[in-house]
């Protein structure tokens, strides 16, 4: 096959992979009407391809964009946040000391979110309105008075986590088995809600010292994903689906 046409179905955007297809049928000389199944496949795949770097641009997009006390938007995001964690208590004022109740590290959450931006507070929101029993339990669960830490900030740190997989591409044939089609930003919520319930399970089997030792932790929990989404059949399609099930039967 023309090493030209090779490269451009590696670069192909969603628009031009039907384009593509054509072209590498007639580069191998297929005929449409007697093999539809090459035709099918390679579509496939091409979308996936396409589909996998479109899917890194909206996060990054998203991750670009900081949090803004101004944007009513985002204010509304975050006091949904509180509401769905702390549906009993209310938040007295919007700059308040009751947001270390949730795990934050100030008196205002929007210094916490510089680093992932909004994307942050996002999947936070995702995995409390979508998961929201798992939620409070790990929330309850990292008030723990030995193995305790900060659920937003953590929370924050797996965002970080996701988003640093899906850029070097460690998340890329995980998603290409795992979705077949097109993956989305709903996929990569579910991989954040998926390392937010395995974080917490690895960190009080692992029982630390001290919170002072997160960054190891958090490093050898990183490693252990890694080596997990080299396996095709690894747990984390199964975590998903338990995550999924869990959600269905509350």
């Amino acid at each position: 096959m023309d090493k030209k046409v090779l490269q451009k179905a590696t670069l192909v955007v969603q628009s031009e992979v039907d384009k593509c297809v054509e072209d590498i049928m007639k580069e191998k000389n297929i005929n449409p009407e007697k093999d539809t199944s090459f035709k099918i496949c390679m579509k496939a795949c091409l979308l996936q391809i396409s589909g996998y770097k479109q899917l890194y641009l909206d996060v990054e997009s998203v991750r670009k964009r900081p949090y803004d006390s101004d944007n009513l938007q985002h204010e509304k995001l975050l006091l949904k946040l509180w509401n769905l964690l702390m549906p009993t208590k209310k938040l007295k004022a919007r700059i308040s000391k009751q947001w270390a109740d949730i795990g934050f590290q100030g008196d205002d959450p929007k210094t916490d979110f510089r680093g992932m931006g909004i994307l942050g507070l996002i999947n936070l929101v995702y995995f409390s309105e979508n998961y929201t029993s798992e939620a409070h339990q790990i929330l309850s669960r990292s008030n723990h008075p030995k193995l305790g830490y900060s659920y937003a900030i953590v929370g924050i740190n797996l965002t970080e986590m996701a988003y640093s997989l899906l850029k070097s591409e460690a998340l890329k044939f995980h998603l290409y088995n795992f979705v077949p089609g097109i993956p989305t930003m709903e996929h990569f919520h579910q991989f954040y809600c998926y390392l937010v319930y395995e974080f917490d399970k690895f960190w009080f089997e692992e029982k630390p010292e001290s919170i002072m030792y997160f960054n190891m932790y958090r490093e050898k929990f990183h490693e252990k994903i890694k080596g997990l989404l080299l396996d095709s059949f690894s747990e984390i399609e199964l975590g998903q689906r338990l995550l999924k099930g869990a959600a269905l039967h509350e």
